[in-house]
């Protein structure tokens, strides 16, 4: 308590039978006071299982699951830690046999089955492909998985905003202005929404939709239900509400009146979420409905030359005007112009290595962003600070699971351990899964046993032994490369013959822990690919649990199934570990909203790319629209260009200044005259950095000449 400043202390020790709306910028202190207003009604006696901290998304609740991690905290049951999302759950598995039969599932007297979002891709690649082959979507060219999940993000929008599902497609076409072949798109998109639900209900499969729809439909009005949540949470802190969607704060509106108290809190200029259907709007609203209200109004995180920057940029991109305050913000920004984008990644670079080197700034302090992180860029600038020493990692959580490097190498490895499923890996599959699997294993190497020791022998993929290579080949090889090729070669025959292994998930835990691992291996020593292998077992378990049955019954083996849904890009998982940022000393490579979503500042931010368009522009998504989509747009009005234009501004300036927000000291800005694809640069955020610095100069160089 005594680290807080005067205003959180107020909001700490409020009465236990208040609520109270904190509202304030990001870095401003709010997350800390809920944190140790939690802490404060727990050392009062309050009972922790009747708290309940709900968050928009996970991630987010990360500092109160440290919090609760304490082991200072009084004795007694621990608060809920909760998403609306995972609440709904909770409920819907609790009180199924009283919404069952009303929702309309057809075994009402069976449990129901949840879809995690790859298992309800599988079911929806299973009940699309038909129409896929008949035409349907013809025209569209994204990859499968994309298109699956815009029809499942579909029906989370209508769940999460609160219309039928059936009205999707009507929508969406009510608001198109461009050419008709579009429309077709749309009915498309609502036919394959309906044929999936559908199917849902005729075999009690609930998706995050089907669980939200249940849960506010039939299970928050029935009584029964409605009084065991009032009686198990009497107190709610409920953070970063504007990441929250309508539903969610429609439930806590209706719940507000029963509650002792209630805590919840807004970070203002926010809603980075909103393509998952966030909406600051009607959270904004909550707060008449709060006893109390309280902002807070200074960072605790920027210098002054930051939130001055972030105070001219916000002027600018809302009102269009040039309005310096009295500081100047210039010493907080760096920039060098560079004609091509190679040269703006040396500097880059060679910035970060000077801060490292010369002014000992912790690596860790240090994050580069970007609108999208490519594989190639990431390479390209990793391997630059490696060069200088500089410790580096990337955190792309939009990054699937199959397209992990390790995740290769083990569906390779299987793929060779089963052959009678029929997977003929290529000849470069192979060599790379080598190269991963075998530590010391280069590519020119790994390429020259992979030509001679695999073959396709009766339509079957096999490795012939080491020990029928020609001599001179082996030297070139290396005898201790040979010696490792060949225990793994051992290990996956014998596995063919290993009754005991017959699972997929089995086979690449038995891999990891028997071969891989194993000093002399590419996984030995690697952590992330621990992890990644962890998240795969993960997955396969998962997948197993939802469709293993079906499969059985059809006869179809459940790991030949799940290879060809990651082959076909059908599922694509990403797991909650992968959002988890966590605290190390080096260098970070994000995504821009990826960093923002984390919700932690750092002393240096370099902003790549400056001048590209995709800092304001949104993902191109032909089968959805979240604008439109949202509970503020009327249907029937046209979506065109000015609103796009509108939209589009309005997420740069969100984005701009959440970043600042996030800033200890100086952001670097990374500009060059040509971009990564050799296309000129001229975006809307290098247009404002542009007008917002000579105003800055007009201002601060007049007034000193």
């Amino acid at each position: 308590m005594s680290t807080l400043n005067a205003a959180q202390r107020s909001i700490v020790k409020k009465p236990a039978n208040t609520s109270v709306f904190l509202e304030g910028p990001a870095g401003s202190g709010k997350t800390t006071a809920g944190i140790a207003r939690l802490q404060h009604l727990l050392n009062a006696g309050v009972t922790g299982s009747s708290i309940l901290i709900l968050v928009p998304q996970r991630t987010l609740g990360a500092p109160y699951a440290d919090a609760l991690r304490n082991p200072g905290l009084p004795p007694g049951g621990l608060p809920s830690l909760l998403t609306v999302g995972g609440l709904a759950q909770r409920m819907v598995e609790l009180f199924w046999p009283l919404a069952a039969e009303a929702a309309g599932f057809a075994y009402p007297n069976q449990p129901p089955i949840f879809l995690t979002m790859e298992t309800a891709q599988y079911y929806m690649a299973r009940l699309v492909q038909p129409m896929l082959e008949e035409g349907a979507f013809d025209g569209v060219t994204i990859e499968r998985n994309r298109l699956f999940s815009q029809i499942l993000d579909n029906l989370n929008k209508a769940a999460v905003v609160g219309f039928p599902y059936t009205e999707i497609g009507p929508r969406l076409k009510s608001a198109w202005s461009g050419e008709p072949t579009q429309l077709r798109i749309y009915e498309d998109a609502q036919a394959c929404a309906t044929r999936f639900r559908e199917y849902c209900l005729a075999h009690n499969l609930l998706d995050f939709s089907l669980q939200l729809d249940v849960f506010r439909q039939y299970l928050w009005p029935n009584a029964s239900c409605h009084t065991y949540l009032l009686e198990t949470f009497q107190h709610l802190i409920y953070d970063n509400i504007e990441e929250d969607t309508p539903v969610a704060h429609d439930l806590v509106q209706d719940w507000l009146p029963h509650l002792r108290s209630a805590l919840l809190i807004y970070d203002s200029e926010a809603g980075y979420r909103s393509f998952l259907g966030a909406d600051p709007q009607s959270a904004y609203a909550l707060k008449e409905h709060c006893q109390e209200h309280a902002a807070f109004a200074r960072s605790l995180v920027s210098s002054v030359e930051i939130q001055s920057l972030t105070a001219s940029l916000g002027q600018y991109l809302v009102h269009g005007i040039e309005s310096p305050g009295e500081i100047d913000p210039r010493p907080a920004i760096a920039y060098e112009y560079q004609r091509f984008y190679p040269e703006m990644l040396d500097w880059v670079a060679q910035q970060i290595a000077a801060l490292v080197h010369e002014e000992e700034l912790p690596p860790g302090e240090i994050v580069v962003l970007a609108p999208f992180l490519s594989d190639a860029l990431r390479f390209a600038l990793v391997n630059r600070l490696e060069a200088l020493g500089v410790p580096a990692r990337s955190h792309r959580p939009s990054r699937s699971l199959r397209e992990e490097p390790a995740v290769q190498c083990l569906l390779t490895l299987a793929m060779l351990a089963h052959p009678e499923w029929g997977f003929q890996p290529t000849r470069f599959d192979v060599t790379y899964a080598l190269m991963q699997a075998i530590s010391g294993l280069d590519l020119v190497r790994a390429q020259l046993l992979a030509d001679i020791a695999y073959t396709i022998h009766q339509g079957q993929p096999t490795l012939s032994s080491f020990s029928q290579i020609i001599p001179d080949t082996q030297d070139r090889i290396t005898y201790r490369m040979g010696e490792r090729y060949e225990h793994l070669r051992a290990w996956l025959l014998d596995y063919q013959h290993n009754p005991q292994a017959a699972d997929l998930d089995h086979f690449f835990s038995l891999l990891f822990g028997e071969v891989l691992s194993q000093p002399g291996f590419g996984f030995h020593a690697s952590y992330d690919a621990g992890q990644v292998t962890a998240n795969l077992v993960e997955s396969i378990q998962k997948f197993r649990w939802v469709a293993g049955a079906g499969l059985a019954q059809a006869g179809i083996p459940l790991g030949k199934e799940y290879i060809d849904m990651v082959q076909k890009g059908v599922i694509a998982a990403q797991y909650i570990q992968s959002w988890q940022l966590q605290a190390e000393d080096a260098v970070l490579l994000a995504p821009a909203y990826t960093f923002l979503l984390g919700n932690r500042p750092a002393s240096v931010q370099f902003w790549l790319d400056v001048g590209s368009r995709s800092w304001a522009e949104r993902l191109f998504q032909p089968l959805t629209h979240p604008h439109v989509l949202s509970r503020h747009w009327q249907p029937g009005v046209t979506w065109g260009d000015a609103d796009e234009v509108e939209a589009n501004q309005q997420v740069l300036h969100h984005l701009a200044t959440g970043l600042l927000r996030r800033c200890r000291q100086q952001v670097y800005l990374g500009l060059s005259e040509l971009g990564e694809q050799g296309y000129e640069q001229r975006g809307p955020l290098l247009h404002t950095y542009q007008r917002v610095l000579q105003g800055l100069v007009n201002q601060f160089e007049q007034g000193e000449g």
